[in-house]
């Protein structure tokens, strides 16, 4: 059975990082694709987990090879996902995320045209500043450049199959997974999981 793909996006510090390590830690054969970025690791960050860091001319060599399945250029950084590593995941039955921005994610639907589309958005300007603000990774003059391009970025949300609110954490999890899970019942998704069982249930006419 091939799995699903959903692409999950958000503007800088609206939280979708957070949520998307707690929906992988919380939710069974779902998995996350480690994207490759020429910007520099932040504090903490792991080079092949948090993601692939890369020079600015080997991520060049790898577009001009045509390997990556979407490629972006967001604050002065290029980030890309690699299709081989996306495709091998889905083909082995698992459920793949997307932690991408809005410029991939058109990208990537164009390939994958039953990818499921999720935007996340914060309650509010002051919020999204805030947050940006706490995490103590960026300077003011970051902070301020990524705000500025937020309601841009927000306004792409039109594009989504959902949108989920970040107020609250644990409710926007919540929501997150109701996701995963609806998607995993669709009448396609049982007949392939429960060929055998449904076959025995109705013969011939399954």
């Amino acid at each position: 059975m091939t799995g699903s793909l959903f692409i999950i996006t958000a503007a800088s510090g609206t939280g979708k990082t957070s949520l998307v390590k707690q929906l992988i830690a919380t939710t069974n054969d779902l998995t996350v694709s480690v994207s490759h970025t020429t910007r520099s690791p932040r504090p903490g960050e792991i080079d092949g987990h948090h993601y692939h860091f890369t020079t600015e001319m080997a991520f060049v060599d790898a577009v001009n090879n045509s390997e990556f399945l979407e490629h972006a250029k967001v604050f002065d950084n290029y980030y890309g996902t690699k299709e081989q590593s996306v495709r091998a995941q889905l083909e082995a039955g698992v459920d793949v995320i997307l932690e991408i921005d809005w410029q991939g994610a058109l990208q990537v639907k164009k390939i994958f045209v039953d990818a499921v589309m999720i935007f996340i958005l914060p309650p509010s300007v002051a919020t999204l500043r805030q947050r940006l603000s706490a995490r103590g990774q960026d300077s003011q003059e970051i902070i301020e450049k990524r705000l500025a391009g937020s309601v841009t970025e927000m306004a792409q949300y039109v594009n989504f199959d959902y949108v989920v609110i970040n107020d609250n954490f644990e409710v926007a999890l919540a929501e997150l997974k109701a996701i995963i899970i609806a998607d995993r019942q669709t009448l396609a998704r049982q007949q392939d999981r429960y060929a055998s069982t449904i076959a025995a249930l109705v013969g011939t006419q399954a």
